[in-house]
């Protein structure tokens, strides 16, 4: 049967490198489901792999969309599911790479059915965004959706928007409806989580940041400083710099910010993740014994 080999983790844990190698072992190709790296030209605050990397194995859904496109995890489920449709006719495993659960998940099993955009409610909810603040956003979702608020990537408006569409038109928590019936695919699904110690992955994060800095962050976040309103550049890397461009923050209070803020993207990953028992965890410092586990579940000699 075809096999869908899905190596996940939170931010700094060693996918790409490692999917590379896999890929390579495999002599087959890499669906990204990093949903940051999409966009053509967050290269650096996106940790996409680099002309190198990329150059030894086919990657898919890098550089894919301009960053000024809508773009959702339901179409990526559509072309996602095209895509590997297309590589299994020429290969017996494919790997997918990232840490977007939601993404990951919309490929592995599907989405719920939850109610479609209202405009008017939308553009209602960016009125309250862009006059009072994202303050605002917050205290309605804790309202009402104590449960989602708890685990939302809070910074990000976009997620929070969405999610008060949801309650506002359903009457229904957010988190009550993402209730993930699981699909089943035409395709065996193994999944490979990658899990450093904490302090580890922690010290990680904090040297990457510093890398790219030095490797020109700031220079590519300023080039999409006229693009800062766009869901695109809601992220870690980017917003703490815009806010050092408009004079609220210090640049070296901008880098501990992004630094700060990317070890809580990398716990809210985890503490995604921790809940599918589906997973299978390794320490990304012993490539062999995942190897072996993999060489024992494809049945390969």
């Amino acid at each position: 049967m075809k096999t869908l080999i899905v190596i996940l983790g939170p931010t700094a844990s060693g996918k790409t490198a490692f999917s590379i190698q896999i890929a390579r072992w495999l002599n087959t190709e890499i669906m990204n489901a990093d949903s940051r790296q999409f966009y053509k030209g967050l290269n650096i605050g996106t940790a996409k792999p680099g002309q190198d990397e990329l150059n030894l194995v086919p990657h898919h859904f890098i550089d894919s969309l301009s960053p000024e496109q809508d773009y959702s995890v339901g179409k990526f489920e559509e072309e996602g599911i095209a895509l590997l449709n297309s590589l299994f006719e020429n290969h017996d495993q494919v790997l997918m790479t990232g840490g977007s659960g939601l993404y990951i998940q919309a490929i592995c099993q599907g989405l719920d059915q939850l109610p479609a955009a209202d405009p008017l409610l939308r553009e209602t909810l960016q009125k309250e965004l862009d006059l009072h603040g994202i303050e605002v956003l917050q205290k309605k979702l804790a309202t009402l959706d104590p449960e989602y608020y708890a685990t939302v990537d809070k910074a990000n408006p976009h997620r929070l928007i969405r999610a008060l569409e949801v309650c506002i038109q359903s009457g229904e928590k957010y988190s009550s409806l993402r209730k993930f019936k699981h699909q089943v695919r035409s395709f065996n699904i193994i999944k490979i989580g990658l899990m450093p110690e904490k302090e580890l992955l922690y010290e990680r994060i904090n040297k990457r940041v510093d890398q790219m800095i030095q490797d020109g962050l700031v220079e590519e976040a300023r080039s999409f400083k006229h693009l800062q309103h766009l869901n695109a550049l809601q992220t870690v890397g980017y917003r703490e710099l815009f806010r050092y461009f408009n004079n609220e923050i210090s640049l070296e209070t901008a880098i501990e910010e992004i630094k700060k803020n990317t070890r809580r993207y990398a716990k809210r990953q985890s503490t995604w993740f921790r809940k599918d028992e589906t997973i299978h965890w390794f320490n990304p410092e012993e490539p062999e014994t995942i190897i072996k586990f993999l060489r024992s579940s494809l049945k390969l000699t």
